[in-house]
Formats: C-alpha cells, structure tokens, sequence
C-alpha cells in the first residue's frame, strides 16, 4: 500500500485478513443505509469509510438499502440518499441492493432456525417481552412459549407470513439465552408482525425481519468480507454472529468504528425528523441542516466533506468534534477554487462628488489570488457607489480605521476617497448617504506619492450593481450539545440562526450566477447560490464567515 494512505486499527485489520488470506484475499464493503430519512455528516464519514476501503483495497462496494420497515420508509429517502452518495463521489456500480431482494431468503433462513429449535414463535406482547427481558443487573425470564414444539411453530410462523394475525399479536424470536449478560442475546425478536404496504414489495409481505437478522444475512448473501458498523453495535456482534453461525452460512466479519458527533447540531435521524415535521427548518435540504443535502445547498464541496472525514479519522471511542474543524475544511477548499467577488450586504449609498456624473469606468480585479488561471474581471465604477454600513463611523472609535468624516480609505481596485460630508435621516438620525471626493491619481489603488491608508473597502456601483436576498446561517442550536442541560434538545434552538437580508447589491458579473455556484464575497465569507434564486431576485446563502476559528485553535495548540 502506498505509504501516503490513513492507517488506523480498522485498515489494520483488514491488512492483516489480506496479509493471512482470509475471504480469498479480497475486500468487500457496503453502505447499508436504513431509507427512512434523508443522510446527515454523520453518513458521510460511513460512506467515506466504506467507499474508501474498498477503493484502497482495490476491492468492491454495495450500496445497499436495508427497508425492512414500511411504515417509516420513502421512495423519497431511496432517492435522496443515492443523490448524496454520487454527489460526495463514490460509484457503486450495478451493485444496488435491498434487504427486501432477500425477503424470501430471509423467511427460509427463520424456517431453519424453526427447524433446528433455534426459534419460537411468542405470544407475549411488546411491553411484556421488555417486562420479561430483565435489566442489566437483573436476568431475563423465559417466555410461556419458547418451548413450542417445532411443528407448532413452523405453522404458526407460517399463518403469520398469511395474515392471519393482526400487528403486535405474535413474534418470532431468537431462542438464546435469558440470563445472558448481554441484553442482545435474550431471546430477540426476529420477525414481527406488520400489515403496511412496503415501497418496494407492496403488499406481498405481512411480516418483516428485525434489523440485526436481516443485516447479517444480507452481508453473507452479498459476500461481504468486512461489516463495518459504528459502535453501538459492537454488543450487537455476538448475535450477529450466533445467527451466522447456527445455519453454517458465510461469515463476513464485523467491525466497530466510532460515530461521529459534532458539536451546535445533531445527529440523530429521529431528531432531525422532528425539526422538519415540526417546522423548526426548511425541510431536510435547510441549509442550517446537518444533513447532506442541507450542506450541500449551503455550499459545502464533496471535496470538502471527504477531508473532514480523513482528517477525523477512525477510532474507537466516542468523542466530540468541534464545528470549527468542518468549517476550516471548507474554507480551505473555497479559498483555492471561489471567485473573488464584491458585495454589499447592508447598504449605505456614496456620492463621489468631484467624478463626472455621466462617466464610467471598467477597473480591473483579481478573479482568484490563489489560482491565476482564472484570471481578471471587469468592474463597472461610477459616482455613486454602495459601501457597507458598517464602514462608517459618524465619531468613529479609537481602534476603527474605516471610513469616518475627514478620513481617507481605499476603494479596492478603484480610488482613494475622503469622506467630506454626510446627510443624515431627519428623524431617525440615521446616516443615509456619504458625499466624498476621490483622488483620480489612485487609479487601481495605488498612490502615486506613496502615502499610507489604514483601510480598504469592498463597493459596488449603484447604477451597475444587482439587487439580491442573502441569507446569513449561525449554528442551529446555541449549545454545544443540544438538550444536555434542559433534556430537551429543541430547547437549545437558536431564534437567530438565519438572518435575511432582502436589499443586498453585488456585482453585474453575478447576473448569470446558477444554483450552487460558489464565490467569495470580499470581507464578507464564501457564498452560494440558493435553488430559490431568480435572475430577476438572485439569492446566496453564506456558506461560512472567513473567520476561521480552527486555525487560530491550531495555531495556540502548536504554541503550548
């Protein structure tokens, strides 16, 4: 392997099957996501992960759609999830699985469990199989039933395969162990009763396996080599294996990573629904979403997310990823791939007063300083200008170095103005508009004499400059771990996580800007195109603040 490769425990052991010549000395990995929502970063490290290794390994990856629950799947999800995959850059070829292909299989295989006194058909309801399971400390006791007599239960597993019992009535289950100290093994369920319609095999089926029976059995039918899993299915690997084991069927080999969890979002499915059903977001694709579409119409890069998931790696213990850290990866991509663009996010007009009313200028501006290919545009400057509001300072303060009355400042890739006059609102007292004269010698932004400006502003002119609607996104929630104090993670909303700013004006260059192209607005972050944009209404939403607060903890890190 080339020596340039992540190394860690899991590539490791896969070195080591290859090394001994287990599974015929091949890898073969799948991404069985479950398609009852939309993927979040979370997916994304398993997809990286998965994809990944088999592509190192010079191996094989299935994608594979584990739906063995109607009543919480969508042809929806299915659709959105091979989006994404293909989106951050991965191919799995003709391999396009679904636990339902094996439905069939799957009941033959509880058939010969049957067979082999290896499962029972129970009576016992959901509550009183959670009664009879014991607690930690505590063993399970066995159900009235598990000593059906094997006839018996292959004719009741056969009626309940008919329809003929309603939902939650009977179970088949697992015949293991109740006093097992792990919970897993007591006994699980492996088929359940259910009368839904299934997106796949519509009404065909009236009962469906349990997740942990169908995903083993779907491994070994599939052929894979390595099941990797996140951690909380590490107590789950004995049955996984007791499953396999007792029809004497192939064998893949489980193996555990951490998940990831990051910090101001969250990252279970089951809560992310809740903000979508309950309206706290604009849908599974918002851009304050964790969720991969959410990013992606945020404006983050496959690229971008593939480095974040390198650069967190694989472990095996749980830990807390900072924000910071998928923030600093976007930036860094951005900054070597965004066009450089102007705009002006909160508007403040300024007359040029000594540039002639009629006349306008085509000035010369750097498209990308980290990337010369992509060359040099033309900006329109004219005698009125927009500036930010922010950029002035009527009695500026000690540290502002801004515009401010008598105060010189550049004009990037224009002029040197001063700041003359100003005309306030007669009854707000606000500064609506700045008179300023400019020096025709600084054409470019270069003084002549050399003389020294403390600042430099972004602009665009007023008559040249397209109005937009930007949206600027803060974190989700304000707290680093949403619900960790109140219990309740809605709780830890953020109400100021979107501002919209409906009156912004960035450069004619943008007219033509499509959905999901990306630029950097100078001073002001890296921007997207958002699908709701219209020629007429453009609209960006803010990717990411130049600020990088990753960097600087990098940088203090290395200084300690």
């Amino acid at each position: 392997m080339n020596s340039d490769k992540p190394t860690d425990f899991m590539r490791e052991i896969i070195r080591e099957d290859l090394k001994n010549g287990k599974y015929d000395s091949h890898v073969h990995t799948r991404f069985p996501p479950e398609p009852n929502g939309y993927l979040h970063i979370g997916h994304a490290k398993s997809i990286c992960l998965n994809f990944g290794i088999a592509e190192e390994f010079k191996g094989l990856c299935n994608l594979r759609f584990d739906d063995t629950n109607p009543t919480k799947e969508e042809v929806e999800y299915v659709e959105s999830i091979k989006e994404d995959v293909k989106w951050l850059g991965f191919d799995w070829q003709d391999r396009e699985y679904y636990a339902s292909d094996y439905f069939e299989k799957l009941y033959g295989f509880a058939v010969e469990l049957i067979k082999k006194g290896k499962a029972y058909v129970c009576d016992l309801s959901a509550d009183e199989i959670r009664e009879y399971r014991g607690t930690l400390t505590e063993p399970g006791k066995e159900s009235p039933y598990r000593n059906r007599s094997v006839d018996d239960n292959l004719e009741l597993f056969e009626k309940m395969r008919k329809g003929e019992f309603p939902d939650g009535s009977r179970t088949l289950r697992a015949k293991i162990d109740m006093k097992s100290g792990n919970i897993n093994m007591r006994d699980p369920v492996i088929y359940r009763i259910m009368h839904a319609e299934h997106h796949r095999t519509g009404n065909k089926w009236r009962i469906y396996p349990m997740y942990d029976f169908a995903h083993c059995f779907s491994d070994s039918i599939e052929g894979i080599t390595h099941s990797i899993c996140t951690l909380e299915f590490e107590d789950h690997r004995p049955l996984y294996d007791w499953f396999l084991d007792k029809l004497g069927v192939y064998h893949p080999r489980q193996i555990e990573f951490a998940r990831l969890n990051l910090n101001h979002t969250v990252l279970s499915k089951r809560k992310l629904i809740r903000l979508v059903q309950e309206g706290h977001v604009d849908g599974w694709d918002d851009p304050r979403m964790p969720t991969i579409s959410g990013l992606r119409r945020r404006g983050y890069t496959p690229e971008a997310i593939r480095n974040f998931c390198e650069r967190i790696g694989v472990a095996k213990r749980d830990s807390l990823v900072d924000m910071a850290l998928l923030e600093y990866c976007i930036r860094e991509d951005l900054n070597k791939s965004a066009q450089r663009v102007m705009a002006v996010l909160k508007p403040l007009k300024v007359v040029i007063t000594n540039y002639p009313e009629n006349q306008t200028e085509e000035l010369e501006a750097i498209n990308n300083p980290e990337d010369e290919s992509m060359g040099t545009r033309k900006v329109p400057f004219s005698r009125v200008l927009y500036i930010e509001r922010d950029d002035f300072r009527e009695t500026p303060p000690k540290e502002f170095f801004r515009l401010a009355p008598g105060r010189e400042v550049r004009l990037r890739y224009a002029y040197y103005i001063t700041c003359v006059d100003f005309i306030k609102d007669k009854n707000t007292g606000e500064v609506t508009e700045l008179h300023c004269t400019y020096d025709p010698a600084t054409r470019g932004g270069d003084s002549p004499d050399k003389r020294k400006v403390k600042a430099t502003l972004h602009w665009v002119s007023a008559s040249h400059a397209i109005e937009a609607e930007v949206r600027l996104y803060d974190h989700l929630f304000t707290k680093p771990i949403p619900g960790e104090e109140s219990g309740d993670f809605k709780a830890d909303i953020n109400p100021k996580s979107i501002e919209l700013l409906k009156s912004c004006f960035v450069e004619p260059c943008l007219a033509d800007a499509k959905s999901g192209d990306r630029f950097q607005f100078e001073r002001m972050g890296y921007f997207c195109v958002d699908r709701d944009s219209t020629k007429e209404k453009p609209v960006f939403n803010r990717t990411v603040t130049l600020r990088d607060t990753w960097a600087k903890i990098e940088k203090a890190h290395k200084k300690n």
